[in-house]
């Protein structure tokens, strides 16, 4: 089950599309993408070494690619699309009267 969290330092009018942005949402560090219309939320940091994907870039294909080892990632759904077999982390969104919204997993009962 997810708990919805508004990300209060961003709008998604506000958003340029093709450009990962990075946010602060309940104290967790995600990237967002705008692209052909539809919001995309990622872990903002690459798994494979930390790096920050949001000083990377989309690629053609509209892959999130790692600004340090040129890793791809598919933003719909986290995967590895260079091989690499890592899988970068995604959270549902919404936006919500230009509001966005990320969900997050809760923990405990």
């Amino acid at each position: 089950m997810y708990t919805w969290h508004k990300a209060e330092q961003l709008t998604a009018s506000a958003l340029e599309e093709n450009k990962p942005t990075e946010i602060i949402v309940a104290g967790k560090r995600i990237g967002l993408l705008q692209r052909q219309g539809k919001l995309h939320a990622f872990a903002a940091l690459c798994p494979h070494a930390g790096a920050p994907m949001c000083d990377g870039w989309v690629d053609a294909m509209g892959r999130i690619v790692c600004p340090l080892h040129k890793y791809r990632f598919d933003p719909t759904n986290g995967r590895n699309t260079s091989g690499e077999g890592y899988k970068l982390y995604t959270y549902p969104c919404e936006i919500r009267d230009d509001s966005i919204y990320i969900g997050l997993i809760t923990t405990g009962l």
